[in-house]
């Protein structure tokens, strides 16, 4: 039996999609068992559903709580379910809060694993194929050391095996140009370890505007550049999809012609979305930690529920520290 703690107060739209949510999971996952932590007066629909434990918290962490407010907020629903991971044991834990309070509790009190210096925000995002490829750092942190690029291209590439099923993922630098030489004084000084120590997968460096064709199985940057392509990312996709949507309005006949056209760009939508994916996870902390989007709707948060199940499932937190070990 797997335990996931939710934290059922973080979300932007409430405690009914993480409700829902719940409600969906434990459908699909008979092996699961749910602790929701929240108010109990707005969890009252979960009190009778196997599997599910209720733990009442009269407070919610504030969006934009810092690190100090938020090791000081001992009675939210956010700080008491990383707590219960750590104290209980739990497989993983999940939030829709605000991102700054939820990692700096996840990393103070859960730890880094050991050999890893600082953990990763990873996340999945879609090729020109539709295929999903992991995305790490994204914003866990602001600097980033060669030493710490290193850790996370081996994390990335463990997450993508034992996660996405990838039997040799291609593992590949971002960088602002192909060539080993190019890059931050960090990028270059990665590259170079990396080749050392020749590990499996490691292509090199690769430029932003190659990242859409694909070849990449694990694209690693540090948390600045890496929030920065995110984003970037994200945008430019939604500005093409409006660009071409408009283009389609122009008159009747091109109206006609974007009716049999419009399963196409709902389907883009999703992928850029990442409904399959739901949120991102701190990567090399002592526990599954997942963080959904603020803004999520029921689907995304199952979605991100099922993250947590695929990666304890998959056993990938042990995975990664065995590797981590071997590389040391």
């Amino acid at each position: 039996m797997y335990t996931i703690a939710v934290d059922c107060m973080g979300s932007d739209r409430g405690s009914v999609i993480c409700v829902e949510s719940i409600k969906t999971f434990l459908k699909r996952h008979s092996d699961c068992k749910i602790v929701a932590y929240g108010k109990k007066e707005e969890l009252v629909e979960l009190e009778n559903l196997e599997n599910v434990e209720i733990v009442d918290c009269s407070e919610v962490m504030s969006m934009t709580a810092g690190a100090i407010e938020a090791m000081r907020a001992r009675n939210t629903s956010m700080y008491k379910s990383i707590v219960g991971v750590k104290d209980n044991g739990y497989d993983g834990v999940i939030s829709a809060g605000g991102t700054a309070a939820f990692l700096t509790l996840a990393t103070v009190k859960l730890k880094t694993i050991e050999g890893i210096d600082r953990a990763a925000l990873v996340t999945l995002l879609p090729n020109q194929d539709g295929k999903l490829f992991t995305v790490l750092d994204v914003g866990a942190n602001v600097e980033t050391t060669s030493e710490q690029l290193v850790q996370f291209a081996q994390m990335g590439r463990i997450y993508s095996q034992k996660v996405l099923g990838v039997k040799e993922p291609k593992v590949y630098l971002l960088s602002n140009g192909a060539e080993d030489e190019k890059g931050s004084p960090e990028v270059k000084g990665a590259n170079k370890l990396l080749r050392e120590m020749n590990m499996p997968g490691f292509m090199g460096n690769i430029e932003g505007k190659e990242v859409v064709k694909g070849d990449q199985d694990v694209l690693v940057t540090g948390g600045y550049a890496g929030n920065i392509f995110l984003k970037t990312y994200e945008g430019v996709a939604k500005m093409m999809s409006n660009l071409i949507k408009r283009s389609f309005k122009k008159n009747l006949f091109t109206k006609i012609g974007y009716l049999f056209a419009k399963k196409g760009f709902d389907d883009l939508s999703a992928q850029m979305k990442n409904e399959k994916v739901g949120g991102a996870m701190l990567l090399g902390v002592n526990g599954v930690v997942v963080k959904s989007h603020g803004g999520s709707s029921t689907k995304d948060f199952t979605s991100a529920m099922e993250v947590i199940y695929q990666i304890v499932k998959a056993d990938a937190l042990n995975q990664i520290k065995e590797g981590v070990k071997e590389n040391a």
